[in-house]
Protein backbone atom coordinates (compact mmCIF):
# COMPACT_ATOMS: atom_id res chain seq x y z
CA UNK A 1 0.00 0.00 0.00
CA UNK A 2 1.58 3.19 -1.37
CA UNK A 3 2.18 5.98 1.79
CA UNK A 4 0.10 8.55 -0.07
CA UNK A 5 -3.11 6.14 0.21
CA UNK A 6 -3.02 6.52 3.91
CA UNK A 7 -5.07 8.95 5.55
CA UNK A 8 -4.04 11.99 7.28
CA UNK A 9 -5.44 10.78 11.07
CA UNK A 10 -3.51 7.39 10.32
CA UNK A 11 -0.71 9.07 9.45
CA UNK A 12 -0.83 11.63 12.05
CA UNK A 13 -1.35 8.74 14.92
CA UNK A 14 1.81 6.68 13.10
CA UNK A 15 3.73 9.50 14.73
CA UNK A 16 2.52 10.52 17.73
CA UNK A 17 1.69 7.16 19.58
CA UNK A 18 5.14 5.96 19.12
CA UNK A 19 6.22 8.76 20.32
CA UNK A 20 3.99 9.42 23.24
CA UNK A 21 5.44 5.78 24.17
CA UNK A 22 8.70 6.62 24.20
CA UNK A 23 8.30 10.24 25.84
CA UNK A 24 6.38 7.95 28.71
CA UNK A 25 9.27 5.53 28.94
CA UNK A 26 12.37 8.66 28.52
CA UNK A 27 10.47 10.33 31.13
CA UNK A 28 10.19 7.50 33.63
CA UNK A 29 14.28 6.75 33.30
CA UNK A 30 14.76 10.28 33.21
CA UNK A 31 13.04 10.87 36.40
CA UNK A 32 14.30 7.95 38.29
CA UNK A 33 17.92 8.96 37.99
CA UNK A 34 17.56 13.01 38.32
CA UNK A 35 15.36 14.76 41.32
CA UNK A 36 13.39 17.46 39.98
CA UNK A 37 13.46 19.80 42.66
CA UNK A 38 17.60 18.89 42.64
CA UNK A 39 17.28 20.08 38.87
CA UNK A 40 15.58 23.35 39.54
CA UNK A 41 17.15 24.41 42.73
CA UNK A 42 19.49 27.52 41.11
CA UNK A 43 17.00 28.72 38.41
CA UNK A 44 14.20 30.71 37.98
CA UNK A 45 11.56 27.58 38.21
CA UNK A 46 12.73 26.39 41.39
CA UNK A 47 9.15 27.43 42.76
CA UNK A 48 8.05 24.28 40.37
CA UNK A 49 6.28 21.69 42.25
CA UNK A 50 7.46 17.75 41.30
CA UNK A 51 4.28 17.19 39.40
CA UNK A 52 4.85 20.40 37.52
CA UNK A 53 8.67 19.75 36.52
CA UNK A 54 7.23 15.71 35.59
CA UNK A 55 4.33 17.34 32.67
CA UNK A 56 6.91 19.96 31.27
CA UNK A 57 9.64 17.09 30.88
CA UNK A 58 7.26 14.98 29.76
CA UNK A 59 6.00 17.21 26.76
CA UNK A 60 9.63 18.17 26.31
CA UNK A 61 10.25 14.17 25.45
CA UNK A 62 7.06 14.10 23.65
CA UNK A 63 8.05 16.92 21.47
CA UNK A 64 11.34 15.81 20.86
CA UNK A 65 10.38 12.42 20.21
CA UNK A 66 7.23 13.48 17.96
CA UNK A 67 10.52 15.27 16.05
CA UNK A 68 12.43 12.42 15.37
CA UNK A 69 9.36 10.14 14.53
CA UNK A 70 8.06 12.91 11.99
CA UNK A 71 11.25 13.13 10.34
CA UNK A 72 11.94 9.29 9.75
CA UNK A 73 8.64 9.35 8.10
CA UNK A 74 9.42 12.46 6.10
CA UNK A 75 13.06 10.79 5.06
CA UNK A 76 11.66 7.36 4.63
CA UNK A 77 9.98 8.72 1.31
CA UNK A 78 11.74 8.05 -1.99
CA UNK A 79 13.71 10.97 -3.52
CA UNK A 80 12.20 12.07 -7.04
CA UNK A 81 13.37 10.53 -10.13
CA UNK A 82 16.11 12.37 -11.74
Amino acid sequence: MADEALPTCQKTVSVLWPAFLTAGLATILFFTAFDPDVLLQETRFADTSRLGAYSVGFFLFWLLTTTSCAMTCFFRKPCAPK
